[in-house]
């Protein structure tokens, strides 16, 4: 019986070539197999070599698609075009989705208004990207005593990000780091 996988061995390392997902013709030790034809049909239960011989006979492959039922179940398709489309499928649905990062933005109790401008503006770039935006404000040292001066510089931030983003968690303190969370909004 073939391995699930094969391996090429370079320099003591394996490294995995192809994974084969399904049981194949010659691998079908069942004793009988409930088969399915190509488009579909019932073909009742059969012994094993009985189906491998119908899918000689029609150009196919015996496929082995429900090991754990009793008896188990095979189809009769053309093996190579399933991969093929289901490959293609994967392909597609990847280049399809799209992944939302967290980006983050750092401040200090004592920015100024043109470095909390240019914070502002990457924040809504990363907004209008479509991903999340965490708004950090690190204290630092006796900055510890005047933690509301984080907090407003927080909510002046979220204020104005208002019309492109909704605030997801409020500022909290965790140890010297205030921060916020700001999702985009769902566009219409």
């Amino acid at each position: 019986m073939l391995p699930a996988s094969a391996f090429l061995i370079l320099n003591g390392g394996a490294l995995g070539i192809s994974k084969v997902v399904h049981q194949l013709n010659e691998d079908i030790r069942d004793k009988e197999v409930r088969l399915i034809g190509e488009d579909g049909e019932q073909l009742g239960i059969l012994s094993s070599e009985q189906a491998l011989e119908i899918a000689e006979e029609r150009g196919l492959d015996l496929v082995k698609i429900s090991p754990q039922a009793v008896p188990p179940v095979c189809k009769l398709m053309n093996y190579g075009k399933f991969r093929f489309e289901q490959s293609k499928r994967e392909k597609e649905a990847k280049k399809n989705q799209h992944t939302v990062e967290i980006k983050e933005i750092r401040m200090s109790p004592g920015i100024d208004v043109g470095d909390f401008n240019t914070k502002l503006k990457n924040a809504q770039k990363f907004l209008s990207e479509g991903n999340r935006v965490k708004v950090s404000v690190r204290f630092r040292g006796r900055e510890m005593a005047h933690t509301e001066i984080g907090k407003d510089l927080l909510d002046q931030f979220a204020a104005s990000c208002t019309e492109m983003a909704n605030l997801e968690k409020n500022a909290k303190l965790e140890g010297r780091n205030m921060s916020i969370f700001l999702a985009p909004k769902a566009a219409k």
